[in-house]
């Protein structure tokens, strides 16, 4: 089975620096996490907050899930930290 995405929660790590997120490949759970600054590239006139980071991360979900199905295919571990390089695929 190939990784997926079923649960659109999302969660702000102001402790982290990061959004976490989560996918599944059958039955394991992978978790994930963007750099806020990985998300500052990505919205570059966002702020800092918990709410303009969530809404960086809403409105490009699909970029971001893309990098982690991109992560997730080069090595299959329960656990990734996705980075602005990722974002530009560089990661």
């Amino acid at each position: 089975m190939a990784l997926n995405f079923p649960n659109p929660v999302r969660r702000f790590d102001a402790g982290r620096s990061c959004i976490s997120f989560w996918g599944s490949d059958a039955s394991l759970e992978i978790a994930f996490q963007i750099d806020i600054d990985a998300l500052r590239k990505l919205g570059a006139a966002a702020g800092d907050d918990e709410a303009q980071m969530l809404a960086v991360f809403d409105s490009h979900r699909d970029a971001i899930l893309k990098a982690a199905t991109s992560a997730y295919g080069r090595h299959k571990t329960s656990y990734h930290r996705l980075t602005a390089a990722d974002m530009t695929g560089r990661g």
